[in-house]
């Protein structure tokens, strides 16, 4: 917590600042099993490495391992990410195969601005941001979610702790 003065007064506050759609989702119960809130039809805690299906509150599929981005490309964070786009057979026009080609990425579904997407590719290798799903998690993700679904892309511990309740600042 973080003593803020304001006009004289102290106001106790988060020493972070929540994003409107943090605090829906930390307003919202978790879904069991999982650090996101009933409100995702996917969530990926990247901390664990782990991905879910939900629907109604209830996890229908996983967990199912995953791979994120690595250093410089990390996976964005976010409690109110949209489902934009499909392409069964997408090729990358940001990756690129050794002889130059783009890059397959079966089973893309995008849910962030840069093309962030779950697609099919090795839960072993880190991705360019994107989340790696094996192929037959990849087909039933782009099976599942819909245009407009919410993903919710977390660390299991922040989550954790923003629901917290904070002890109430000392009395003076």
């Amino acid at each position: 917590m973080a003593a803020i003065g304001l006009g004289g007064a102290l106001v106790a506050g988060p020493a972070f600042a929540e994003s409107p759609a943090a605090q829906r989702a930390h307003a919202e119960p978790l879904v069991e099993g999982t650090p996101c809130s009933v409100s995702a039809r996917a969530c990926v805690d990247l901390e664990s490495q782990r991905a879910w299906l939900i629907q109604d509150g209830k996890v229908t599929r996983g967990p199912v391992r995953i791979s994120s981005g690595g250093n410089g490309q990390e996976t964005p964070i976010g409690h109110s990410l949209r489902v934009y786009r499909k392409e069964k057979d997408h090729l990358s026009q940001e990756s690129r195969l050794p002889n130059g080609d783009p890059a397959p990425m079966p089973w893309s579904v995008f849910f962030n601005d840069g093309g962030i997407a779950f697609h099919s590719g090795s839960p072993d290798r880190s991705s360019a941001g994107c989340i790696h799903l094996e192929p037959a998690d990849a087909e039933a993700w782009f099976g599942y979610l819909q245009i407009g679904d919410m993903v919710q892309v977390v660390k299991a511990s922040e989550e954790m702790a923003a629901r917290t309740p904070q002890p109430a600042p000392a009395q003076q």
